[in-house]
């Protein structure tokens, strides 16, 4: 199973569901969340009980019927919308159900196991998981070490390795044990898991609307409320104007026609989409395998100004290769490589790995016989920092060693050598170059340098250059020291870059950044992140972290891969852009629709015999009626709703471009397109109400 499933717009269960659920959405309580199409309904029940009047009176006026009808649809199609957009979080749910369903822990228990449902667990229960086991319950392994399948969380199928104490320890209910045996402590009460949390907010059930959202909702139904009252006085301003001029109030002008008329004039578009453009915006973070805690965490990676990210694993690729030998003066590069292969067959590392490979692919060189002798393997310690081997030769023993410099300074030194000072200077020359120099030495004497490089990713510098285009300053965190971290920073083309980080350095440069005013955004996986993590406006945490990090963070990467912040930023610059695209496009529309129906309705007014009214000359579309001109317009008011809402769901096209560019690009496209797509489309419509004699 995956979150990643995928759904496509046109999939049919998906309509059907949606359709049906449209239906349900029309309860009163479902309806008031959305002030502005509660009042687009509430005139459609007042425009219902009108026609229910007149047919116990015996008139069944067909105009005000097809009125009420499509005004049902726009309350139908807004719903839709709606509906589209959470039917298709609901069936990745599905799929995450079917991993929750039914699974049964082995709680320890005075020393006995016992089997209850994962439903029973209670924080601090402690439970043993075997392979083939699945996980009941978010927890901390507290004993032993097992390869995990999460394919049922993130999508992939690579097992992942978990194991007691540091920052891979945490496991999630739901995957599954496909090896060895581990003790978990469980730290979420039943019902409040990840999963959990993450089928409640796929589904919707936990959706809130963000402060943006909440803030574009008044200021929609503050507009509304205006056009409300505006509406309301044309009846006595038309009653007024006919009386004044003598030539009889309009037949056509009913309350059923002021209210289609307010429903064309309020943001009825931007009403009925604003909810899928939210709950779309969480889908395509799923989609990615990023879970958002609130609706809130993605529009702040929308508005972020300044990115921070670990060096290792996003900027570079996180394991540093061996590129190059550097032999000491008298010392041929040759003798160089064989030391540096040998004393790097018990370095496990990928560091002592690419040193074998890079000896063997300049010199055809092979170790594979040392093997077969007395030699004496010494694997690297991250206490002495150095690997290497003793291999015993006539008269004596070949002590070959490699490591950092300063460990293989104490050494040569402990034993009487001498550190060259051409050695010093090539370390410092492969320092500042952004590598990392290892030393080589046999016996007393140093034989040359390693030079280990950390490969920043390809398109790396790309990417910056696009966040960069947006408004964003990128910061690289690393424990390099100054020298190296200028180097990668240069290389990688970031706009600053902090060395020797700690958790503290971290946490106080976040805040830095927020005091003077912009958002910040970080990633991390460990304890001693969460701080940051929890500080920062957007902090996303890794799925192999831990739980203090996962729980410190207001988004979580499923993957586990560092580098989707970028992808983060960029879901969250396009939930924002499409919801000022199409609030654009929705304004443009009222004004459009404004100059389209007003004038068609109100151009009999101060009519002269045989001659139209003074508004007349306003109506440069030349609809047919008054009553095909409401009717059009109505029509079209519902069905622009449908046409948008793949837009909605599918969010506007990505550009990394700056802010005066998206607005100028909005106003353009969006802007102009608001107001030319009224007068073409109702008068389409118009044509074929008149064509099918609707009215």
């Amino acid at each position: 199973m995956s979150t990643r499933k995928n759904i496509t717009f046109l999939d049919r269960t998906l309509i059907q569901r949606a359709v049906v659920d449209s239906f349900k959405k029309m309860h009163p309580r479902t309806q008031v969340k959305n002030p502005v199409i509660m009042m687009v309904s509430t005139g459609a029940a007042f425009t219902t009980c009108i026609i229910l009047v007149d047919a116990f009176h015996g008139r069944f006026p067909a105009f005000n019927i097809q009125i009420a009808l499509w005004l049902w649809f726009t309350v139908l199609f807004a719903n839709f919308a709606e509906a589209i957009a959470e039917g298709r979080g609901r069936a990745r749910a599905d799929s995450l159900k079917s991993a929750k369903s039914g699974s049964v822990a082995r709680m320890i228990t005075d020393s006995r196991e016992l089997k209850i449902p994962a439903s029973e667990l209670k924080r601090n229960d402690i439970v043993v998981c075997e392979a083939g086991d699945l996980i009941p319950g978010d927890g901390e392994v507290i004993e032993g070490i097992a390869s995990v399948d999460e394919s049922a969380i993130t999508g992939e199928s690579a097992p992942v390795i978990r194991e007691s104490g540091g920052d891979r320890s945490a496991v999630t209910a739901g995957t599954r044990v496909l090896s060895d045996r581990i003790l978990v402590r469980i730290v979420s009460e039943s019902g409040k898991t990840f999963l959990d949390r993450m089928i409640a907010l796929i589904e919707g059930a936990a959706r809130q609307k963000t402060p943006n959202e909440i803030a574009l909702t008044i200021l929609l139904s503050s507009l509304s409320f205006i056009l409300l009252i505006a509406v309301m006085t044309l009846y006595p301003f038309s009653l007024y104007s006919a009386n004044a001029s003598g030539s009889g109030m309009p037949e056509y002008l009913t309350i059923p026609i002021l209210i289609a008329l307010l429903v064309c004039l309020i943001p009825t578009t931007i009403g009925g989409l604003l909810s899928a453009i939210g709950i779309s915006g969480m889908d395509r973070l799923i989609r990615h395998n990023v879970i958002a805690m609130s609706g809130k965490a993605i529009e702040a990676a929308g508005d972020i100004d300044v990115l921070l990210l670990d060096k290792t694993g996003t900027i570079t690729i996180g394991n540093r290769m061996a590129s190059d030998f550097i032999p000491a003066h008298g010392v041929d590069v040759s003798r160089l490589a064989s030391a540096a292969q040998l004393s790097s067959l018990a370095d496990e590392t990928p560091e002592g790995r690419s040193i074998v490979v890079l000896a063997k692919d300049l010199f055809n060189l092979r170790a594979g016989d040392v093997r077969n002798t007395n030699a004496r393997f010494i694997p690297f310690s991250a206490q002495t920092g150095m690997s290497g081997v003793d291999i015993p030769v006539p008269g004596g023993m070949r002590r070959i060693r490699k490591g950092a410099a300063e460990a293989m300074g104490n050494y040569i030194a402990g034993i009487g050598g001498a550190y060259p000072p051409e050695v010093s200077q090539a370390v410092e020359t492969v320092s500042r170059s952004g590598g990392t120099p290892l030393v080589v030495s046999e016996g007393k004497d140093i034989v040359g340098v390693i030079h280990l490089k950390d490969v920043v990713k390809g398109g790396i510098r790309e990417r910056f250059e696009d966040l960069r285009k947006m408004g964003i300053r990128t910061v690289m965190i690393t424990g390099d020291n100054k020298l190296t971290a200028a180097a990668i920073a240069a290389e990688a083309g970031v706009d600053d870059f902090i060395a020797e980080a700690t958790p503290e350095t971290k946490l106080v440069r976040i805040r830095d950044e927020q005091a003077e005013g912009h958002l910040a955004a970080m990633i991390g996986d460990g304890t001693n992140d969460a701080p940051a993590l929890a500080q920062a406006d957007v902090g996303v945490a890794m799925n192999s972290g831990t739980q203090t990090a996962r729980e410190a963070g207001n988004m979580i990467d499923l993957d586990s891969n560092p580098t989707k912040l970028i992808e983060i930023v960029e879901i969250g610059k396009q939930l924002l852009m499409t919801r000022g695209s199409l609030t654009t496009f929705s304004i443009a529309n009222d004004i459009a629709k404004y100059f389209a129906i007003l004038p068609a309705l109100f151009g009999g007014l101060y009519a002269q015999a045989g001659t139209a009214g003074p508004i007349a000359a306003m109506n440069i579309m030349r609809l047919a009626s008054p009553e095909s001109a409401i009717l059009s317009a109505v029509i079209f008011n519902a069905l622009i709703i449908v046409a948008l809402i793949p837009l909605a769901v599918r969010g506007v096209a990505y550009r990394p471009v700056g802010a005066n560019a998206i607005l100028a690009r909005n106003l353009l496209m969006y802007g102009l397109g608001g107001l030319v797509a009224p007068f073409i489309g109702i008068k389409i419509i118009d044509w074929m109400v008149v064509l099918l004699r609707l009215v």
